[in-house]
């Protein structure tokens, strides 16, 4: 069964949380290398998500298209990185689970904000889609865009290079003046916008938002599109405690806003950043009380 078909057979499905604010806690950087570099770290935060009960997890390669390794000195290779990434998860999962590829922001603007052009993006998204989508994964996450141009590129990029569903998830900055995105992008428009270009999944992750208010977001995109919906909130908004940045929300709490967001309509939930093993084993709690 796809992960389309395990869509179809639960009323929620649960995905896993944070990779980068844990890496941070081992004293490790969150980006994708330390799938080359400290791969065990890896392995043993996609273990305590899978213990904690979600029904798919997420690789460990956020970033990591050639655009964000070149503009940002990670130096490594696409390919090594991405398929490491995949490894990792399908490992922790033994592979009778699910695993989502996960992609984002090449860290750039699209002209005329930026310097690159809607090819140069596309080429690079392709190219990171093309080792997820060999490796293994069963599904493509394209999360925390903040441009929906850019979001529109990157979905296009899987869709050429696989047959795999693709999901899409806004940052949003608001849920004021109808849900808007730091590039001005209205909730009404993703969800639109989206749904024409072939998403199979849209959603909301990240952003300025704790679960409370991405549950209003949820509902104005549950307006706009009769697609399968997704809520990936933070735990709570980060504050700074002895220069570091801490996100103090609590399991529980949590869990109480995903409800809130599974009300208002999204059929995915899990966590983004702050969240722990923790946080998806309360919200797992709390899917099974509904």
């Amino acid at each position: 069964m796809g992960f389309l078909g395990l869509l179809a057979s639960k009323p929620v499905v649960l995905l896993d949380g944070a990779m980068g604010t844990e890496l941070d806690k081992k004293g490790l950087m969150g980006r994708g290398r330390t799938n080359l570099d400290s791969p065990d770290a890896v392995a043993e935060i996609h273990a305590a998500y899978a213990q904690a009960g979600c029904d798919a997890l997420t690789t460990n390669t956020l970033t990591m298209n050639r655009i964000y390794i070149e503009t940002h000195n990670v130096g490594v290779s696409v390919e090594e990185v991405n398929r490491a990434g995949a490894r990792l998860a399908c490992q922790a999962t033994g592979c009778s689970e699910y695993v989502l590829g996960d992609m984002s922001s090449t860290g750039q603007l699209l002209e005329p904000y930026g310097t690159y052009n809607g090819g140069q993006f596309c080429h690079a998204f392709r190219e990171q889609a093309q080792v997820l989508a060999n490796a293994g994964i069963n599904a493509f996450l394209v999360e925390s865009m903040f441009d929906l141009r850019e979001a529109i590129v990157a979905l296009h990029a899987c869709k050429e290079v696989s047959s795999l569903p693709v999901i899409v998830s806004i940052a949003f900055q608001t849920e004021t003046k109808g849900g808007r995105t730091m590039m001005g992008d209205t909730a009404e428009q993703c969800a639109k916008r989206l749904t024409e270009e072939g998403a199979d999944v849209i959603g909301a992750n990240c952003g300025d938002l704790d679960p409370s208010r991405m549950a209003q977001v949820v509902a104005l995109l549950k307006e706009a599109t009769h697609l399968p919906l997704l809520a990936q909130p933070n735990a709570g908004l980060p504050t700074l405690v002895h220069g570091k940045t801490v996100f103090a929300m609590g399991p529980t709490e949590f869990a109480d806003g995903l409800a809130e967001c599974i009300r208002a309509g999204a059929q995915i939930v899990g966590g983004c950043c702050g969240t722990t093993p923790q946080h998806i084993r309360a919200a797992r709690a709390m899917i099974e009380g509904m």
